[in-house]
């Protein structure tokens, strides 16, 4: 089998070829950002209940959501507050007042 039969038989077409355009989608048409909902609702259980654990788990669904963020003007405002709470859950948890009972 020579070259010049195998490329005659090539059934693509370049002339018909055409560069992929993403289409544009509105940011409430985009799917929900479960990790970023699901920082905000452990930073707001670190500030309100003072669990130690919920604020670094907020951080850690703060910074996937930051890297997997779609849309910055709606994402980002999204994981700003939960950024916000998760260091405010930290920072009273680990730099506040001792809760009465709690065990040193």
């Amino acid at each position: 089998m020579s070259l010049n039969s195998s490329t005659a038989n090539d059934p693509r077409q370049p002339s018909a070829a055409k560069p992929f355009v993403a289409t544009a989608t509105a940011p409430q048409d985009l799917p929900i950002d479960y990790s970023g909902f699901i920082a905000v609702v452990f930073g707001i259980a670190g500030v309100m209940f003072r669990y130690k654990l919920s604020s670094w788990m907020a951080l850690i669904f703060c910074a996937q959501s930051l890297a997997n963020m779609r849309n910055v003007e709606t994402d980002l405002k999204q994981i700003s507050m939960a950024m916000m709470f998760a260091v405010m859950g930290l920072v009273s948890n680990y730099l506040g007042p001792a809760r009465s009972g709690a065990q040193s």
